[in-house]
């Protein structure tokens, strides 16, 4: 990608102009578009000279440093939309200065600061990955709640974690209910707080007291029915992704990877083209919820859409093996399950149903599996579920064989 030659010029004559070939390599890596490139490089030349101006090298550039010149460029009032609009493009322009200084070993790593707090949740952390054997995203949820605890006691101190009552855990956990939406949704603050409090038992502390107060809210288990999309719905989503338009191909896969195989977010978003078989047929997925690599059959219609996406919309990216990538620069990044839930929304949305959650086309897949007679074992088997009481709750929405099992209503005629 050939970037336009004035704005290359721009940096010539600053502190910047021995890197100029990396950032372009850098910029090319990522599909930058060339206008985006071109803004870049101005900011890159005004920012330079302001150092300069201000007496400092180009190892004196880090986060500091471009905050200040930020600042010093947008004073006052920076609320007002084009000021604000104007300091994000310097801010995501100076952020690639760091990047590429960084990888030529020009300027240090960034320095992380470490609290007691911190210092204690990466033990925890360690703790959860090497012996519970728990996945990243569930870490990352139990961390940012016993980072909530220890930052309400104990502030930048060091944790002596006998100092901890049962009362500061009560009251703890009264104050985090106004996060969640619903009263079971309180049971993730109590798995983190009680994880927590066992991990300190094995490291002698005293805290089986702390365990106790911290108790599961009622859940009476199988009480709901799994929400799953009826056949209409399901032919509406269908027809409402095929169609011609801005990244439809991609949309299209990534729905049909969740309704017809059941994928989770995670699972689509990790998908490496490596890991489809087209002769034999096959899927393989790695870095699942139970850190198995299972290989599934790959459906026709799942296997199709795939295909159209891979053939027709993907960015040919060399040094990019995911199946799913960016439409925006850069392109070169993994993607996250977030743009995957946000796609499933988006489709939602043009089939016009009013759901948000991309799990339900898992829910989907299984009920779809059981009205067509397969059995629980099977539908556990293609959702992977490690315990066939995980998939207990579908037999509510299996109809046919609830038929045989279901008493006559008392005073009815038999």
């Amino acid at each position: 990608m050939n970037y336009s030659h004035q704005s290359k010029v721009t940096l010539l004559n600053t502190l910047l102009a021995p890197y100029v070939g990396a950032f372009s390599d850098h910029f090319t890596r990522g599909n930058y578009a060339s206008i985006t490139v071109d803004d870049y490089y101005r900011c890159f030349a005004r920012f330079a000279h302001w150092v300069k101006q201000s007496s400092l090298n180009i190892h004196d550039i880090n986060e500091e440093l471009i905050e200040q010149f930020l600042n010093k460029l947008f004073p006052g009032d920076s609320s007002k939309q084009k000021v604000c609009h104007s300091r994000h493009i310097f801010h995501a322009a100076l952020g690639h200065i760091l990047v590429v200084l960084r990888a030529n070993e020009v300027i240090p790593s960034a320095s992380i600061k470490t609290t007691p707090v911190d210092k204690e949740l990466q033990y925890f952390n360690d703790h959860m990955n090497q012996v519970r054997g728990l996945a990243t995203k569930t870490r990352s949820h139990y961390l940012c709640i016993v980072r909530r605890l220890l930052i309400d006691q104990f502030s930048d101190q060091s944790i002596v974690i006998s100092k901890i009552k049962p009362e500061d855990v009560r009251q703890f956990i009264n104050r985090q209910k106004i996060l969640f939406s619903s009263p079971g949704s309180i049971s993730h603050v109590i798995s983190a707080l009680r994880g927590y409090f066992r991990f300190r038992i094995t490291c002698g502390d005293q805290v089986n007291h702390l365990i106790g107060v911290a108790c599961y809210p009622a859940n009476w288990q199988l009480s709901s029915l799994p929400k799953a999309l009826n056949n209409t719905e399901v032919h509406s989503l269908l027809k409402a992704i095929d169609h011609d338009g801005s990244s439809t191909l991609r949309m299209k896969a990534i729905v049909h990877c969740a309704l017809d195989l059941g994928l989770r977010s995670c699972e689509v978003a990790n998908l490496k083209l490596d890991d489809i078989d087209w002769h034999s047929a096959t899927i393989t997925l790695r870095k699942t919820k139970s850190r198995r690599v299972d290989t599934m059959p790959l459906p026709e219609a799942m296997g199709r859409a795939l295909a159209d996406y891979l053939r027709f919309e993907r960015p040919q990216i060399a040094n990019n093996r995911s199946v799913f990538i960016r439409t925006v620069a850069p392109q070169d990044r993994v993607i996250g399950p977030d743009l995957v839930r946000k796609t499933i929304r988006q489709a939602y949305a043009l089939a016009e149903l009013p759901y948000t959650r991309s799990h339900l086309l898992r829910h989907t897949m299984a009920s779809r599996l059981l009205e067509g007679g397969s059995s629980l074992k099977e539908v556990a088997d293609v959702l992977r579920h490690r315990s066939l009481n995980t998939t207990l709750i579908y037999t509510k929405l299996d109809s046919k064989n609830l038929v045989d099992v279901a008493l006559p209503w008392p005073g009815s005629e038999l």
